[in-house]
């Protein structure tokens, strides 16, 4: 029962319990994505592996410093050469399933409920709504800019260097599509708790897709150095429910 407490501690410090990052932090974030999920799970499935392979490595070593004979007990063994051949392709195996099942679900697009245009500039974000269009103008979509609030704007609670004047608003277990490019030069839409990072490149239309399981406030930033103010170009989401979605769009119209 003590071990079983101590084990929750120790994971209750390790384990960040919000969407943004936070000093000291080891693991990573709390997924918000099936995609984010499928990561934190892959690489929990790999650590096992490197962990049991490593400690394996370490005892051989020792025991081979150990003896006097290590040399006579490694070579010339035909059977030793097949089973450390076998078991390696047999541990690659057991790794590439889950990784490319992984990697085709990042590549699949479901039918999109939303579409997202996101444009990055030096420096800042554009979002732009393609499905709504504004009744002042019934060619314009719903667009917006959002650039990252000064320090001295901030209010109590507020993240530094985080924190946006327009934040993206989006639709939980809701299927969107993510329509990405760039004005300028090249810039990366990431959110670590959507398990997302996009180029944006310019002159090109990236694709991604986005499907958010819970309500909250996901805050992430460009991940391509993009010049000098690289650092002050943050991503801020606040995903809720559908219906409170609408409303917040029906009154941006």
């Amino acid at each position: 029962m003590n071990f079983i407490i101590f084990y929750c501690v120790i994971m209750h410090f390790f384990t960040v319990y919000c969407d943004v990052a936070e000093a000291w932090q080891i693991n990573i974030q709390d997924p918000a994505t099936p995609i984010a999920e499928g990561m934190f799970f892959f690489h929990n499935y790999i650590m096992f592996f490197l962990i049991t392979i490593g400690i394996f490595v370490i005892w051989l070593l020792y025991a081979a410093l150990k003896s006097t004979n290590y040399y006579s007990k490694f070579s010339h063994s035909s059977l030793l050469e097949i089973v450390w051949t076998i078991i390696p392709a047999f541990l690659l195996l057991l790794l590439a399933i889950p990784s490319f099942t992984l990697l085709y679900s990042l590549d699949e697009l479901s039918e999109p409920l939303l579409t997202i245009k996101v444009v990055g500039h030096q420096w800042y974000w554009s979002y732009e709504y393609s499905d709504f269009l504004t009744e002042k103008n019934a060619n314009a979509s719903l667009n917006f800019d959002s650039y990252m609030i000064n320090t001295d704007d901030l209010v109590i609670g507020s993240f530094r260097l985080l924190e946006v004047d327009n934040r993206l608003v989006l639709p939980v277990k809701t299927h969107i599509r993510l329509l990405i490019t760039s004005s300028d030069v090249l810039h990366s839409w990431a959110i670590p708790s959507f398990g997302i990072k996009i180029d944006a490149c310019p002159g090109r239309l990236s694709q991604g897709s986005l499907f958010i399981k819970r309500e909250g406030v996901y805050y992430g930033q460009c991940s391509e150095i993009c010049g000098i103010n690289h650092g002050f170009m943050p991503i801020v989401v606040k995903a809720i429910i559908p219906e409170n979605f609408l409303n917040w769009v029906f009154l941006k119209l």
